[in-house]
This record gives structure tokens, sequence and C-alpha cells, in this order.
């Protein structure tokens, strides 16, 4: 597997990625489909190149079978305070998510992270996605007892088919 950092002629490609397994539906979605519950988009290439810009440590690690293979995985990765770092955007193409390619790119950012003096990595979660927090459970995350609000009526990361959605803090040390 290689891992390395996205190429900005490579952003149309990780918002196609990350569309599709956030939203994707039917016998395209993957087990980590949002789609029962917020709809449209999870980020369009506006808004993740102004996030990239506006957060010039940030980087979104990609992974690949080869050199010169498509990208599989992406996973944004940001040093947020001293040596927490957060992770976002953990994503594999959906028809490969039976792959283990998931822990294995969570691996490759929390390896990334630590490298440059990360102690804890942290993330934010749907509050209802309660297998995908057993998944990050089972690789040493928890939950942190925080929440932070959906940003509701922020058509960029799509539109909220419920009025209760949160997100809850995980994180574990490194």
């Amino acid at each position: 597997m290689i891992f390395a950092p996205a190429l900005p002629a490579e952003h149309e490609a990780l918002v196609a990625l990350v569309n599709s397994a956030y939203r994707g539906q039917g016998a395209q979605a993957g087990w980590t489909t949002e789609a029962a519950y917020i709809d449209g988009q999870r980020i369009d290439l506006e808004s993740l190149q102004a996030d990239l810009a506006a957060s010039p440590d940030a980087l979104i690690l990609t992974a690949r079978d080869d050199e010169d293979g498509p990208i599989l995985g992406c996973v944004w990765l940001e040093p947020a305070e001293d040596g927490v770092w957060y992770l976002g955007m953990l994503t594999i193409r959906p028809d490969l998510q039976d792959r283990q390619l998931g822990r294995t790119l969570l691996a490759a950012g929390e390896d990334h992270a630590r490298q440059r003096g990360a102690a804890r990595m942290q993330m934010t979660v749907v509050h209802i996605r309660d297998t995908l927090i057993a998944w990050y459970e089972r690789r040493g995350y928890a939950l942190t007892g925080e929440t932070r609000p959906f940003p509701h009526g922020d058509d960029r990361f799509g539109k909220p088919l419920r009025e209760d959605l949160a997100f809850v803090v995980m994180e574990k040390p490194l």
C-alpha cells in the first residue's frame, strides 16, 4: 500500500470518492454511507480547496495499491492543538470496503501524525452512527463525552434529514 499526500490535481477525484462513500445509495453504497439521514453532497471541490487553504498544516493522505493506481482511500489530517491532531473524512472506495483498507489507512494516518509530534488523535462522528463508533472503539478510540453541533443550514456538508443530528468527539492516545 502506498500512502502519499494528495496533490491539487487529485482534488476532484477525492471529492467524487468522498461523496460516493458518504452519500452513496443502493448497490453503490458502502457500510459507511450517511444517505439515510443526510441528503446531498458530503463535500464539493470549492469547500475542499477552501478548507485546505484555511488550514495550511492540514493534508489529505491518500492510499493506493501502487504509485500509478487509482486512489482507494483518503483521510484528512490536521494538527489541532499542542500534541493533538484531528482526523476526519476517513474514506475507502465503497466497493473495496471489505479489504480492511480502512484500518490500514487509519493506522497510516495515526503514524503520520505521531511522527510529527502527535500524542493524541481526535475525531468527530455523527452521533447516530453506532456501527461506525463501535468500529473506531475497536481501534482504540473512546467517546470523550463532548458533543458538537451539526452544521444545520450549511449545505456544503449536506442537508440533514433529521433535526437531532450532532457530532460526538472520539479520541485515542498515540
